[in-house]
């Protein structure tokens, strides 16, 4: 089994606090896993590790092949986060936003105008400056920015959030999509409702440890529970689990 992410005691201390206290996960390449947890269990944390941009205090972690002690600067043109903020420019229209966004990764222009499309940025909007737009639509273009870049893994934190309806389904098949062509996701998210769906698995986190994991792709429509520590859990080497 090729793996996207493995991480194996992985510990991160922000100032005082263990942001992560020994986090075992492992992700197939081509995966979708769900990170599910209270607030400060841990879920942001997995993500910005898996992007390089927090540093491991202890344990090991490889993504894409990459020794995240080593080699994490290496990660940021093949990994693309939707966090919490935007991380866009209000002064840029919608398509220099996304141009920017694109090319500071190293990605060429080739998806741009689909993106835009796909994500009802066209017309209009795509020349509106970003600082001009809803809540909902600057997600959009952060999406549109992920979605020009394809990068290898997607990392998206809460990312139904601010989003409509429409948009929603459209998220959802923009993450089908880009797994059948071989990317892998990992999302963090407190609406299962939105997420267990599009997933193969979800991984609950709390204290900032990995506390159960679920096969949830047979189970898509039965009501959401949190897992408990064997719930599902098979064991793979150095102690990271594969449900």
């Amino acid at each position: 089994m090729a793996l996207a992410v493995l991480l194996r005691t992985a510990v991160c201390v922000t100032g005082r606090f263990p942001a992560l206290a020994g986090v075992d996960l492992a992700v197939a390449q081509g995966e979708v896993v769900v990170l599910e947890g209270p607030n400060g269990a841990g879920k942001t944390s997995v993500l910005r590790v898996c992007a390089g941009l927090l540093a491991l205090s202890g344990g090991e972690g490889t993504v894409l092949g990459c020794d995240l002690r080593r080699d994490a600067p290496a990660l940021r043109r093949r990994v693309g986060m939707l966090g919490h903020g935007s991380a866009l420019y209000d002064d840029l229209t919608v398509v220099e936003n996304v141009r920017f966004g694109a090319r500071a990764a190293g990605a060429d222009l080739t998806h741009l105008e689909a993106a835009l499309d796909r994500l009802e940025l066209g017309g209009r909007v795509r020349r509106t400056s970003v600082g001009r737009l809803s809540a909902g639509q600057r997600r959009r273009v952060a999406l549109a920015v992920l979605l020009t870049r394809r990068p290898e893994l997607w990392l998206l934190d809460e990312p139904h959030a601010g989003l409509d309806a429409g948009a929603r389904t459209t998220l959802g098949e923009i993450v089908a999509e880009v797994v059948a062509d071989g990317a892998t996701v990992v999302l963090a998210s407190h609406e299962p409702e939105a997420s267990w769906p599009l997933a193969d698995r979800v991984v609950s986190l709390a204290g900032g440890r990995v506390v159960g994991v679920r096969d949830v792709r047979r189970a898509a429509h039965n009501p959401p529970r949190h897992a408990g520590a064997s719930d599902g859990l098979r064991a793979v080497p150095g102690g990271a689990h594969v449900a």
